[in-house]
């Protein structure tokens, strides 16, 4: 989407949110427990800018249970670092803020904002590290709380984390969490019941920098042709290097049972493989599914719109209007590209655990989005 899209966001904070949801602020919101807080999670991500609202209800002597009350994101691209998508970062970090604090009348020390392990790696790389101070500073000058907390998340933590807030208990200790993310790819597993550390798995690589490493390759030859040509170059070079390497000496091909798969590229190929599966937050695939759906991206991106593939839903039990507002909020976030790239370096992760005398169970998580902020807002009360 272009820039200016986003210049409005702090005028106009409903026009994040689009309408009718915004209507009735925090009595709106629809939650689950008799006892229970409202906080809100606020991640600044490579690609955008996310906002969580979870329920946390607390059972005595145990973890809490969560709900997903709702969660926003708006694109802003901030690891391609320019002037203006720095700008449009700024203004959806602090409007996404605003509105937690002003509308749903989220108290300050209930809202919780961090900037992704992700856009810290993509700035490494970039020789960018400063512009993330900068944003920092610039928004606590923006909202006008120069002792607001505003936390860069290291990749283990945020494994971790995830890994805590994603995974069921009775499978934490089978299960290898990867979330690709816009500007990198972590995650990891238990090797033992100690959960306060994780054996870390790492990539440079996510969504978004696979994208723009092909993108750059192009020459002024901007066909899809040319793009899947390049993105083959680049997932088949550097990339392949770096993800056997790292799945090599995680060690998690024996250790594993199940591999699971977070993320914005979980979430939107999942969405556009089975959208008839809008109300399961987790999709078991095979390799076979992923490497079909990848061929049908490239040679026919038109049968996935949102018109299209209602046409295939026989079941009339659905909500066959929600599914389409799912399916063309990804096409909305992703791209052609941006989605060849997603299932790319999905395929060629997957590949590493796809092994001829041992298949691994896969899983798609499609909200996997709020799983490390929960854990974050957890130990944060339980600290």
């Amino acid at each position: 989407m272009p820039n200016h899209f986003y210049k409005q966001i702090i005028l106009s904070v409903a026009f994040i949110f689009c309408g009718n949801f915004l209507l009735h602020a925090q009595t709106s919101l629809k939650l689950k427990y008799k006892r229970s807080y409202v906080y809100a999670g606020i991640e600044v991500g490579s690609k955008g800018v996310k906002m969580s609202i979870i329920e946390m209800a607390r059972n005595s002597g145990k973890n809490p249970n969560y709900s997903i009350v709702m969660d926003t994101s708006v694109n802003t691209d901030f690891i391609s670092f320019t002037p203006a998508t720095f700008e449009s970062s700024l203004n959806a970090f602090s409007g996404l803020y605003i509105t937690a604090l002003d509308f749903y009348h989220i108290p300050s020390d209930r809202i919780y904002t961090v900037i992704s392990s992700g856009v810290k790696v993509s700035a490494q790389k970039s020789q960018k590290t400063p512009w993330i101070q900068n944003l920092i500073d610039s928004f606590k000058l923006r909202i006008k709380d120069p002792s607001r907390s505003v936390a860069v998340i290291d990749a283990e933590e945020e494994a971790r984390l995830s890994h805590l807030g994603i995974v069921p208990e009775s499978k934490r200790f089978t299960t290898f969490l990867i979330d690709i993310g816009s500007g990198n790819t972590k995650g990891g597993y238990f090797p033992s019941d100690n959960i306060s550390h994780i054996k870390l798995f790492q990539l440079t690589w996510g969504t978004q920098s696979t994208a723009n490493a092909a993108i750059k390759r192009l020459d002024r030859d901007n066909s899809i042709k040319n793009y899947g040509i390049q993105l083959q170059r680049v997932l088949q070079g550097d990339a392949n290097k770096e993800i056997t390497y790292a799945v090599n000496i995680s060690g998690a091909y024996n250790m594993s049972d199940n591999v699971a798969f977070s993320g914005g590229a979980a979430w939107a190929t999942a969405t556009l493989l089975f959208p008839e599966l809008i109300d399961d937050p987790v999709v078991p695939v095979t390799y076979e599914q992923v490497e079909k759906f990848y061929e049908n991206l490239y040679d026919n991106y038109n049968s996935f719109s949102g018109k299209e593939l209602i046409q295939h839903i026989n079941d009339n039990s659905l909500d066959k209007n929600a599914i389409a507002h799912e399916i063309n909020t990804v096409n909305k976030v992703f791209d052609q590209k941006a989605m060849l790239a997603a299932s790319g370096l999905l395929l060629k992760i997957m590949r590493q655990f796809d092994g001829v005398h041992e298949r691994k169970q896969f899983y798609l998580i499609k909200n996997g989005e709020v799983g490390w902020i929960s854990a974050y807002v957890n130990k944060s009360i339980v600290r």
